[in-house]
This record gives C-alpha cells, structure tokens and sequence, in this order.
C-alpha cells in the first residue's frame, strides 16, 4: 500500500504568492537566483539559495549560509506572508504551461515507505548533495521543496480532482516563466478519507523528480526515531498520464581527437544517417546529432535495439553504451568533465549556440524517455544513467511547506 496523508502546510498569503513562490534551488546558479529576486524581498529564493542576500564568493556550504536561509525563513512567517493551515488538509495543485495541464494532490508520503521501497527510485544520489539538503530541512525545521510523485492513474481519483478543481482556486497566478499555478484545498473529511484510501490500494508511487529531497527527507526520519513531523516528505503526486516529461540532451567537449568524417564513419555502423536532419528526434530510438554547422538524423539500427534489459533498450543507454563511451572515451558521464547535460526546456537553439560558440564540439538531440519507462524500469529496481528525464514544469518551492 502507499501511505499518503494530509498535514497542515505552510503556504504564501494568496495575494503575495506571485512574488514569494520560485523554481527550485537546483535548477539555476547563485547567480541566477541573485538576478531573480532583485528587488523582492519576498523571493523564496532568500532561503533556498541565502547565499545571494551574503557577500559573493562565499562557501555555499557553510554556517553563514544556511543560517541566513533559517532568518530569512522565519521572517516570511513573523510578517505573515507565509501561513500555517489551522488543520491537517490536502491541497490540489495545478500547473498549465504551453497547452499542458497537470493537476496533482498535495500530501505526505511515507519516509519509511521510501526506505522500503514502496516509493520506488530510479536514480542514484551524491552525498554531497543529500547532505547539503539534511542541513537545510534540519536549519529550517522544515521540508520547503516538494518531491514530485507519479502514480498509475485512478479514475476514482480522477473525478474527484475535477470535482474540486471546477471551483475557483485559493492560490492563482503565472509565474515570469508563463507557467500558471492553482491550489485548491481539499477540505472535506470524507474527501480526506477517500484519497487516503484509494492511495493504499495502490502499490506502489514513483520519484519522477526529488531523490536528493526523498533521501535527505529519510535520513532525517531515521536520525530523529520518526519524532515530530519526520515520518512523512512533502510531495506533489501526478498521475503518470498527465506526466510532461522533455529529452535531456548531450553536449560534448571535444572529438576524441577524431576528425568530423571519421566521428561520421563510426556513427554510421550504429545509425542510419541521414544529412539535413530536423533537429528534435520524431520518436523512440531516433537522436539529432549536431556537427559543424549541420543536424543529422540518427536512428538506432535494429540490431542495436533488440536486445538487452529494459534499461540497456534506453535511448540514453545506447547512446552511452555505443557511441559515448567506445568513440569518444567518456567512461563515467557522472564524472566525465567532457560531456555536459542540457535539460530540453531550452531547445535545440541551446545546442547550436553552445557548438557554433566553440565551447563544445558537437551535440546529441535525444527524444524523450517514456513515463511508462521510467516505471517499469524502477519496478524492477533499476536504476536508469544519469540526466536520463527531464520534467517540466518544476514544481514552485514555497506553494507547500511542511514544518517537522
């Protein structure tokens, strides 16, 4: 069964939430963060990235910086910008960005359900970035970025959502980005009570996004013995067929010391190549290669993709497997200092302006991995290569939060 269950959550006065709610801290630099909240006081980003309220160049990790996240924090609660619920409730959350809408339901889940992989992972985490997020839950007493759930669609559950979300919402507003945000309270003991128990009937929920969050969510719950709030993580779950999920796309540094024919010679005995290519593959097992000023169409051969588990059948795997790591030499991308990752938000205009600039050589356009992928492959406890999905859109820190 997966444990879902309601809390009262800390959130932004609806009239100031435009201004208080920000992307989460791991998708931009410090610089970014400090251009972003210039000139709002009220910017989340004053806690999830302190750093830009100290003088520059200070250790993003120590002392100083968290404990300005911890001030910054607890002013937004002294002036009432944020608000605690007076009651343990869910929340319906709504994101509508180019068309695309997503509606998810605003909980706790289980961290020992986590531990015992109830909610399934399929990505490795760095320590150095889990501990960065145990020192910031345990500064702040509490968990201010959601980690984003899927879960196989229920109808059930379904018509509830567009019961409640046919009402006006508490919370609206666009963001700069143009995404649009809506919550809505779900209020009604017998509402509670019926989501409570259509999630227990499911067996299982799956990290789309946030295994730093879940980690440190569970190292903080076995460290506190489960005391106070630390028996659940803050989450925002969606249904896996509302799931928008962008290619992660590749940028090389260099040829391997091999020259432009000879990088084509040996992609052909893997591909079929085409010139002129369009830029964003059509489907499954289709790449883009970008070279020299030109796209290329690459698509797998049949040999390459009939064989292998779930994970080797991967678009990303392939890639990795016969092309990165035979002809240009980048073993581990996880610590290869030749290959860069550029999350699909930014187009294929990214890709050419990071070739045609000469910081890189060349670029891999990748069609996106599947939900149904992702699923499957963490349900037989793999664990899919690095930068393999990329979702949009990010779900904003500050709409939730959950003191412990």
């Amino acid at each position: 069964m997966a444990t879902v269950t309601p809390f009262a959550a800390l959130r932004p006065d609806p009239k100031l939430a435009a201004r208080v709610c920000e992307l989460p801290y791991d998708v931009m630099s410090s610089a970014e963060a400090k251009t972003m909240a210039d000139g709002n006081p009220l910017s989340f980003l004053r806690v999830s990235k302190p750093e830009i309220d100290l003088p520059e160049g200070i250790d993003l990790y120590s002392n100083a910086v968290y404990a300005k996240g911890r001030e910054n924090f607890q002013k937004l609660i002294d002036d009432g910008v944020l608000r605690r619920d007076a009651s343990p409730v869910f929340h319906l959350y709504r994101q509508v960005m180019d068309g695309h809408s997503q509606i998810g339901l605003v909980g706790l889940a289980s961290c020992q359900e986590y531990l015992d992989n109830i909610v399934k992972k399929h990505e490795l985490t760095r320590p150095d970035k889990e501990d960065d997020r145990v020192r910031h839950i345990e500064t702040l007493d509490a968990q201010t970025g959601p980690v984003f759930l899927t879960y196989k669609a229920v109808p059930e559950i379904n018509a509830l959502v567009s019961r409640i979300t046919a009402g006006a919402p508490e919370i609206d507003f666009t963001s700069p980005d143009g995404v649009r945000h809506s919550s809505w309270p779900v209020t009604d003991a017998a509402d509670i009570a019926f989501l409570e128990g259509e999630f227990a009937k499911l067996p299982a929920l799956y990290i789309a996004d946030g295994h730093h969050r879940s980690a440190a969510a569970g190292r903080i719950y076995q460290s506190r013995k489960g005391a106070g709030g630390s028996t659940g993580f803050l989450t925002v779950i969606f249904p896996h067929n509302q799931m928008n999920i962008l290619a992660y796309n590749r940028v090389l540094k260099d040829l391997n010391g091999k020259s432009p024919d000879e990088i084509l010679a040996a992609l052909g005995c893997v591909f079929d190549i085409s010139e002129n290519g369009a830029p964003l593959p059509a489907k499954k097992h289709d790449l883009a290669f970008y070279l020299g000023g030109k796209w290329y169409s690459l698509v797998f051969k049949p040999a390459v993709t009939s064989t292998g588990s779930a994970i080797d059948r991967l678009d990303v795997s392939l890639l990795q497997n016969e092309i990165l790591a035979p002809l240009f030499d980048i073993q581990d991308p996880r610590i290869s200092k030749r290959i860069s990752f550029v999350g699909g938000i930014r187009g294929t205009a990214e890709l050419e302006k990071l070739v045609d600039s000469g910081e890189f050589a060349c670029a891999f356009s990748m069609f996106p991995t599947g939900i149904e992928d992702l699923m499957d492959i963490a349900d037989a406890g793999g664990i899919m290569p690095p930068k393999s999905t990329w979702f949009e859109p990010k779900l904003r820190d500050a709409m939730f939060s959950h003191l412990l």
